[in-house]
């Protein structure tokens, strides 16, 4: 049978490119009108699929199975993904339409039909996350005997401790400023929660003051006493109360006017275009440029404001016209905070049953007590380590370099960081390398996004102990996580490597899923050094034996691994292909994707975030499937599995299929040698996340995501569940005493 439809004309794509062909395909049974790989209905915007994954974030915070706390981290995952989103994402598409760009993607969609798509969905998003906080998150933390209150509600006592606090902490912090015609419009910080308010002077002439919400108190101030009877929770025995810090001041904003009688005061939370960009053809020093970009982010231009839908219309005028915003800019909320950031205030309660129980990660079962008594750098000459983090400990690692710093056979240490956090053990090692006469070389990318006055801070300290500090290359980002330790082993030269999906960062290690190997392989070692000689010195190298590296060889090895992937099905079928990544965004490695589908290559994508590839397309990717797993942890890690005609091949690494990571990034995706290993990453992590049935969404033909039926039944496998549960089981085991021989 074959039926076929017209194509969706361009001009009714307004609100997503797919969205018409989606429509017509359930009608009739298939895609059946797409003509080409180029259709752009075969393509999800990738701006809309952000959204969506936040859509997901927002389940959990939804779900009711998950403790009270850790909904609320989700919910403020939700808050800070989006503020991101506008201060970069939607920041540049606005830079796009100023520029008069009316090129559009594989999804054939403007900047302008863009922005409007983003702005319904994100409007529709805001919409349940505030229903989620107001209608399920306050009943179950009134529940738990914590109580968010509004001023207006607070009993004598509380009001009291409240005021008072006032009076002596926050009143000092505070500086209104006044808009008139002797002083301008004052400058609003980005992401700043801020009060317009307006005045009456004793003449009856009407003011207009900005005061600032300071980020520096507690957003959320405990006060004293027990609730109102109606509040009161009777089966907790220690009860919390709190009130916010906006509201506290609202109350007292006399104290800050006196003499003039206050009128209104409405919040307003502030996002600007964070998306500054360094011209590195233009700047002779990068380290300066970063700092001057990071300073620049306070001023420039606003993209949204969020304001209550109390705010009257005289009000949103005076911002709209003094920010310069279109009334697009505007979002209005009801019924809980502007920033969803600051609810995460509220996690750090000492309230353990209110959370995930902890875990202790295991020991990777190479470097368990069976071994303790050998070197690690003996164990990883007997073998190749795999470390799943962060059911895995991070600790094998720090203390693979705390050991390389103070052995004497140890010549030099290389590594790669992108983020490392403020509290950074590594760091600390390889200052200690240095303080032991090694010599200690470091890539510090300086512009990885938002950690870049973190980043410019360790700089510092590892330029002023004698590190040699590399701050990044001209015109790309260093996204790839590679150590190297070369050591003096009598009359050989050999080098250790660690390759990883993940940063070296101790913190994320336990908040993120990632893959990390340890190795001697001497063509990787090899390969390494060409790495770090490029990323150093000057090198023109287009080639290396093993690893793949973006921008040189990764985009290419990858498409041939593909394409003989397909070659092989076509001979002796059996194709298969299973990658696991954060994003797939590039057109060309869909393309590749649906050819291997149209082969009758078995794909099975494993996608965390954005996906704009649509699955169970007729004709186009009925072998493919597409997952999204979203729970505890944050799915980080990227695998790349080939079946290879039974001659398995997996790859391991720091990119995702997008156009950034494979044209403008440094990265590095490396093979796992070891089959027994090959067998783990299949067997036990890729199949686990495939059969995940609590955390799992699948995606449909029509581009959206749906839960596993009976997903939350109690014995739904939830992927990362199990890994803690095989961890704990060989934490156990490896605390038995061991055998005699």
């Amino acid at each position: 049978m074959n039926t076929s439809v017209k194509p969706a004309p361009a001009k009714s794509r307004r609100v997503s490119a797919r969205a018409t062909a989606a429509s017509e395909s359930r009608n009739n049974n298939g895609f059946h009108g797409i003509r080409s790989l180029d259709d752009p209905a075969l393509y999800i915007n990738r701006e809309l699929s952000l959204v969506d994954f936040q859509r997901r974030v927002l389940e959990e915070a939804q779900d009711s199975r998950n403790p009270v706390l850790e909904r609320l981290m989700f919910l403020s995952f939700v808050g800070s993904n989006i503020d991101e989103f506008f201060m970069v994402r939607v920041a540049g598409l606005k830079q796009q339409i100023e520029k008069g760009v009316m090129e559009t993607g594989p999804d054939g969609m403007t900047p302008a039909e863009q922005l409007r798509a983003i702005r319904a969905s994100v409007i529709r998003l805001f919409r349940s996350a505030h229903e989620c906080w107001g209608k399920e998150l306050l009943p179950a933390l009134d529940a738990a005997g914590i109580h968010i209150l509004n001023y207006a509600d607070l009993t004598e006592e509380q009001r009291a401790t409240a005021n008072s606090y006032f009076q002596q902490t926050v009143f000092p912090t505070l500086t209104p400023l006044a808009f008139d015609p002797g002083r301008p419009f004052p400058h609003i910080s980005n992401l700043s929660l801020n009060l317009a308010v307006l005045l009456r002077g004793r003449e009856g002439e009407e003011h207009f003051a900005r005061v600032k919400i300071p980020d520096t108190l507690p957003q959320l101030l405990p006060v004293s006493g027990a609730p109102k009877p109606k509040s009161r929770t009777k089966t907790v025995t220690k009860e919390l109360s709190f009130v916010w810090l906006e509201q506290l001041i609202t109350a007292n904003l006399g104290d800050l006017f006196p003499g003039m009688t206050i009128e209104e005061a409405h919040p307003f939370h502030v996002t600007r275009d964070a998306d500054y960009e360094i011209q590195d053809l233009e700047a002779g020093d990068l380290l300066e440029s970063v700092e001057e970009g990071v300073w620049q982010r306070r001023f420039a231009d606003v993209v949204r404001v969020e304001v209550d839908e109390a705010m009257p219309a005289t009000v949103l005028e005076i911002l709209i016209k003094n920010l310069e915003l279109e009334r697009e800019d505007i979002y209005k909320t009801s019924g809980g905070p502007l920033s969803l950031v600051r609810v995460r205030a509220l996690t750090k309660i000492d309230r353990p049953d209110l959370k995930y129980p902890t875990f202790v990660p295991a020991m990777p079962a190479a470097l368990t007590k069976d071994t303790e008594d050998e070197d690690i750098f003996a164990t990883i000459r007997r073998t190749d380590v795999l470390l799943h983090h962060p059911f895995d400990s991070f600790q094998p690692i720090v203390g693979l370099l705390q050991q390389a710093a103070r052995d004497p056979n140890v010549l030099a240490i290389k590594i790669t960081l992108y983020r490392v956090g403020r509290n950074a053990p590594v760091v600390d090692a390889l200052l200690e390398a240095v303080e032991n006469g090694k010599q200690v070389a470091v890539l510090l990318e300086l512009k990885a996004r938002f950690d870049e006055e973190s980043n410019i801070g360790w700089a510092r300290k590892l330029e002023e102990y004698g590190v040699h500090v590399v701050y990044g290359l001209m015109g790309l980002k260093v996204h790839a996580k590679t150590l190297l330790i070369v050591r003096k082993e009598g009359d050989v030269i050999r080098r250790y490597a660690h390759l990883s999906t993940g940063n070296y960062n101790s913190v994320t290690a336990q908040l993120y899923t990632d893959i990390g190997m340890l190795t001697c392989d001497p063509e990787i070692g090899a390969d390494c050094t060409d790495l770090f000689n490029f990323l150093t010195g000057y090198s023109a190298k287009k080639s290396y034996r093993k690893l793949l590296v973006a921008p040189v060889t990764l985009r290419s090895g990858i498409e041939h691994l593909i394409e003989r992937e397909i070659e092989h099905h076509k001979k002796s079928g059996g194709g298969h292909l299973i990658f696991k990544m954060n994003a797939l965004v590039d057109k060309k490695m869909i393309r590749l994707l649906y050819q291997a589908s149209q082969a009758g290559v078995k794909v099975q994508l494993l996608v965390r975030g954005i996906c704009c590839l649509i699955p169970g397309v007729s004709g186009v990717s009925d072998n493919i499937s597409v997952t999204s797993i979203v729970g505890r942890f944050l799915e980080h890690s990227r695998i790349f599995y080939f079946n290879n005609g039974g001659q398995e091949e997996v790859y391991l690494g720091s990119a995702d299929l997008m156009p950034r990571n494979l044209n403008h990034r440094v990265e590095v995706d490396f093979p796992v040698p070891d089959k027994n290993l090959i067998r783990v990453v299949r067997d036990e992590i890729l199949a686990t996340n495939l059969k995940d049935q609590a955390k799992a969404r699948h995606m449909t033909p029509e581009g959206k995501y749906v839960r596993v039926p009976n997903h939350d039944r109690k014995d739904a496998l939830n992927s990362q569940e199990a890994f803690l549960a095989r961890a704990a089981k060989r934490q156990t085991a490896a605390a038995l005493p061991r055998r005699n021989a």
